[in-house]
């Protein structure tokens, strides 16, 4: 146990410490691989402990980015309270469709989020407020360091989120869940609220973690604030990572961020390259790579058991 903390704390402060002695280029390839580790680590929370499979996610992330860039643009909110802000709007959001569409399951559910996502899309690309379906731009106004220690920060911030939710009462309740739902619930595990407050964190992370990514993009258009492709993205990181691992999503945002530098020479057959990564991954090791790892070699770095 003591051998773990000091990895952890190690590898903290090489994060931490790598605007002092890395290229501008690898601060970069950093800073995206704390907002894709957010990013997955809620949508892992969602899917691999929670069983709902949600295919839009991208509902908060378009959420959190369109707060921040109105509070910001429009009526000069410092920027770290409009960060904020998008996730308390992402979270209220979430809470409000919650009851509806919870009342689905399975594919139902999946299908479910993914209408709300495009009716939000279709919604935005046609409010005048927010310039329809043009650039709503955001003018940056942090330094690429200050940007990297948010995106740094929140990646590790959600790490630390899914491990003690998981290590609360709340986490077995949803380990109970996922092992068996219909069991759980006869011990007296409450399936709607256990399943409410996680994707309400997640909802609520998710929204912080798209202000950073458009603050540092500089503009935001609904059809990629508010596009299936960011599911697509987190599928694939969260399941060559292993799903249901708190490391997986992390080895996989490592992957995913390498691979889309690499791939950004073949813009057209990036995805059908991402998902022949995916298969190859899945056909060779299932349970993805952390996933396999922890079943033959029985290694966790961050067990969500309490002992």
């Amino acid at each position: 146990m003591i051998g773990k903390s000091i990895v952890l704390v190690l590898l903290v402060g090489l994060l931490l410490s790598i605007p002092l002695w890395a290229s501008q280029y690898v601060m970069y390839m950093v800073m995206l691989f704390g907002l894709y580790l957010s990013l997955a680590q809620m949508w892992n929370l969602l899917a691999g402990y929670s069983g709902l499979i949600s295919l839009g996610q991208q509902i908060f992330i378009g959420m959190g980015g369109y707060t921040l860039g109105v509070l910001m643009m429009y009526y000069g909110w410092p920027v770290w309270l409009s960060i904020l802000a998008g996730g308390f709007v992402s979270a209220l959001f979430a809470l409000v469709i919650a009851i509806p569409i919870f009342r689905m399951s399975g594919v139902y559910f999946s299908i479910g989020t993914w209408i709300v996502a495009e009716s939000l899309k279709l919604w935005f690309e046609n409010w005048g407020y927010t310039g329809k379906a043009q650039r709503f731009v955001i003018t940056p106004c942090l330094t690429n360091t200050q940007l990297y220690y948010m995106a740094t920060g929140i990646g590790i911030v959600s790490v630390a989120v899914v491990f003690l939710l998981l290590r609360s009462r709340l986490g077995l309740s949803l380990m109970a869940m996922r092992d068996d739902e219909g069991a759980s619930e006869g011990v007296g595990v409450n399936r709607f609220r256990s399943k409410l407050i996680c994707f309400l964190v997640a909802a609520f992370v998710t929204g912080i973690t798209a202000g950073v990514l458009f603050l540092d993009q500089g503009a935001i258009i609904p059809k990629t604030a508010f596009g299936i492709d960011w599911t697509v993205y987190l599928c694939f990181i969260v399941i060559i990572g292993g799903i249901g691992t708190i490391e997986g999503p992390i080895a996989g945002a490592l992957i995913y961020v390498v691979l889309q530098q690499y791939f950004a020479e073949y813009t057209s057959i990036s995805m059908i390259l991402l998902g022949g990564v995916s298969v190859l991954t899945m056909l060779v090791m299932p349970k993805g790579i952390m996933g396999t790892v922890q079943e033959k070699l029985g290694f966790e770095l961050l067990s969500p058991r309490r002992t």
